[in-house]
């Protein structure tokens, strides 16, 4: 099937999840990630309508988004970083993106802000917590989240927008729903710290729907638009 097509399905099936949830999908951001697809990839699905798109690796995306302005100078996209971030990777970051999702220390905020081109506005923030509590993942401890959302605020070049979590797969909806329940708590306590953020980035293909039903606000699908990675060995 083609992308316009998969787009339109996944299109749909957002709008039904937010229905279910009593939600505007309007208000839900579909972002395609297109990491390990090529530029031609983003720009047909930039050509049905599609304008977020989400990479992981730098040096593949910074390329990507040359690419795509080079074929399609026209094009208005929003980029956004989603991957792990190494602070010796934080310039291109801050100079190529819109938004980053994974920032989970305060070296990679600071570095981002101090690295932030002066004729763009802030680079847009998503904190990523560790909602699973893994020693493998990535991400903010909760108990930590309130100080580094703190720091973060106070840096000039960066907006701080909201969280970010990736938890362990589940295999029922309400297990899925669990940890992205716990996010939304999270970001309810930095309100009532006076800390305020209008993002839930959370959800994959495979939980999309309990990240809606969770108040998501960005959901990130790659597969069920670009179809199945390859990766190369």
């Amino acid at each position: 099937m083609s992308i316009s097509t998969n787009l339109q399905q996944v299109s749909q099936a957002l709008a039904g999840f937010a229905q279910e949830a009593g939600r505007n999908p309007k208000d839900i951001v579909l972002l395609a990630v297109s990491k390990t697809f090529g530029a031609d990839a983003v720009i047909a699905a930039a050509q049905a309508g599609q304008r977020a798109f989400g990479e992981n690796y730098v040096q593949e995306a910074v390329d990507k988004i040359a690419a795509v302005r080079q074929a399609a100078p026209g094009l208005a996209l929003e980029w956004h970083f989603i991957g792990p971030l190494q602070s010796n990777k934080t310039k291109p970051v801050a100079e190529h993106f819109d938004w980053v999702h994974a920032v989970d220390r305060e070296k990679i905020a600071q570095r981002l802000s101090d690295q932030r081109p002066s004729n763009l506005p802030p680079l847009n923030i998503c904190l990523q917590v560790n909602v699973s509590g893994e020693a493998s993942k990535s991400g903010v401890a909760p108990a930590d989240l309130p100080a580094l959302a703190q720091a973060v605020v106070a840096l000039p070049n960066l907006r701080l927008r909201g969280l970010m979590a990736i938890p362990e797969p589940a295999a029922t909806l309400a297990a899925q729903r669990e940890p992205f329940a716990q996010l939304r708590k999270l970001q309810e306590q930095l309100r009532a710290e006076g800390i305020e953020t209008d993002t839930l980035s959370m959800g994959m293909s495979a939980d999309m729907q309990a990240a809606i039903l969770e108040g998501a606000s960005i959901v990130r699908i790659g597969t069920a638009i670009f179809g199945k990675r390859e990766y190369a060995n």
